[in-house]
């Protein structure tokens, strides 16, 4: 039997084991990552990224390979029974230390051909159409039996195998689901139609139907359609649109992808096995579409745990700091399921019948999950808070604060004017910023942070905070 050694197995290629992968080799881990599949994704699937995975891809310099392929979109409008109720995009205006003040409305296949390829540039690509047999733990290793008589020995291994995980189902753990009976059909394609097409959420609602037009990269867009019963084909969707948009019009041109779905709810009772094994994205925590975190989450699971991992394997952390990985992202998790179980709620029980109104109230309020700015770790001050973005100039040359960010690496932000000398370790960068014009090192008009020492995260939130007059002490530390 062939061995092979690394530090981390993953399994599923998905977006977040797609994502982890990356990070792991970003972070100079070695990995191997299985998946049944022949290939990446090609339609289908979720459809958006939020402001705060926006800010993520700037950290590991994904954000200018992706950001181009989608299209902007942060405003919400309601019709009802043919007539225009309002708009609102009042979650995204209020949003603080945030660029970019919106959804990039772009298809998963994208995403994951994108992390695909760039595997590939680090050779380390997918072993595909290749199953897992079986996993066991033993001591401070894991032993990983390939359908093809391969076995893999790692340090760790991520289960982010969806929804039906094998990982998860392998290791027992608990994941009761809750059905609410809401089904839904979606349907991919190039439309016509005598509504005016514009880059913004509509929701419809008539007294038959809730649907929800989602603009889409390129010419493709995307709609949701309530239907209530398992027994329905593509035409009695698109009957539901037109009832939906009366007196207006559509029909499809050309359809890419058309599928339904039932709305189903779990989280796993753990996320961490032996502190060996992770689950991670659906394969720990499923929800409805709505509001569009699925992917999303599933995308900072992968940000909040490779760099954890990283710091084990280097030597810097104990491995018993893994628990955090469980211990910060299940409460997220519960927190989504409540968001989203909230707005598929309000698609059909409403007291008092504004079905689409009240889902746009619901946004409002859930727009800390929504956006993804406000999921935090910890309530203390700016400790377990995302580090806002703001430029900084150098040489005359403009940046964001976090493409300056390494993920391999904690980064200590001082703000202010100090007189010792900050050495940088294999660890740690060291980025001085003040705030006012110099012809050399970094400067900023943000006053965000000023006068204060932050310690950042790999992941981007804040470790630690103290004033810059106590920055001896900090150093010791």
């Amino acid at each position: 039997m062939k061995l092979q050694k690394v530090d981390l197995l993953i399994v599923g290629a998905g977006p977040v084991g797609l994502m982890c992968a990356y990070l792991a080799r970003l972070s100079g881990l070695s990995t191997v990552i299985v998946d049944r599949s022949e290939g990446p994704l090609k339609v289908g699937r979720a459809d958006a990224l939020n402001a705060r995975t926006l800010q993520l891809l700037e950290i590991v310099d994904l954000f200018k390979d992706i950001y181009p392929l989608g299209k902007a979109c942060n405003t919400s409008s309601v019709w009802a029974n043919g007539q225009y109720i309002s708009r609102q995009s009042s979650w995204w205006d209020q949003l603080e230390g945030c660029f970019h003040k919106h959804f990039l409305m772009l298809g998963q296949a994208h995403i994951e051909n994108l992390l695909d390829l760039k595997l590939k540039e680090l050779n380390a690509g997918v072993k595909r159409s290749c199953a897992v047999e079986d996993i066991k733990i033993e001591n401070d290793r894991c032993l990983t039996s390939l359908a093809d008589g391969e076995l893999i020995e790692s340090k760790y291994v991520i289960g982010a195998d969806g929804s039906r995980s094998m990982v998860r189902d392998l290791f027992k753990i608990p994941f009761e689901i809750v059905r609410p009976q809401i089904i839904w059909a979606v349907i991919d394609g190039v439309i016509q139609t005598d509504f005016s097409k514009v880059p913004e959420i509509i929701v419809f609602q008539s007294e038959t139907s809730d649907v929800a037009w989602i603009p889409r990269e390129g010419e493709i867009d995307r709609f949701y359609i309530r239907m209530d019963t398992k027994d329905f084909n593509i035409e009695d969707a698109i009957e539901r649109i037109n009832i939906a948009m009366a007196p207006h019009k559509l029909k499809f041109k050309e359809i890419e992808w058309f599928s339904s779905f039932s709305v189903k709810e779990s989280v796993a009772e753990r996320f961490v096995i032996q502190d060996r094994v992770f689950l991670a994205g659906d394969a720990c925590h499923i929800h409805s579409v709505n509001g569009g975190q699925g992917l999303n989450t599933g995308l900072a699971d992968a940000f909040n745990l490779i760099w954890k991992i990283g710091k084990v394997i280097k030597g810097v952390s104990p491995n018993s700091s893994l628990k955090s990985y469980e211990a910060e992202r299940k409460p997220v998790a519960l927190s989504v399921i409540e968001a989203s179980g909230e707005l598929v709620r309000s698609t059909k029980y409403s007291e008092n019948g504004t079905h689409a109104l009240d889902y746009v109230k619901i946004v409002e309020k859930r727009a800390g999950n929504i956006t993804g700015m406000g999921i935090c770790y910890g309530d203390r001050d700016l400790v377990g808070k995302r580090l806002y973005d703001f430029t900084v100039e150098n040489r005359g040359i403009k940046s964001r604060i976090y493409s300056l960010l390494n993920y391999s690496k904690y980064t200590l932000l001082v703000f202010g004017e100090i007189e010792q000398k900050m050495v940088p370790t294999e660890d740690l960068q060291v980025i001085q910023i003040v705030s006012k014009f110099q012809k050399e090192g970094y400067w900023t008009d943000s006053r965000y942070y000023e006068n204060q020492a932050l310690l950042i995260r790999p992941d981007s939130y804040i470790e630690s905070v103290i004033p810059i007059d106590k920055i001896d002490s900090f150093l010791k530390v």
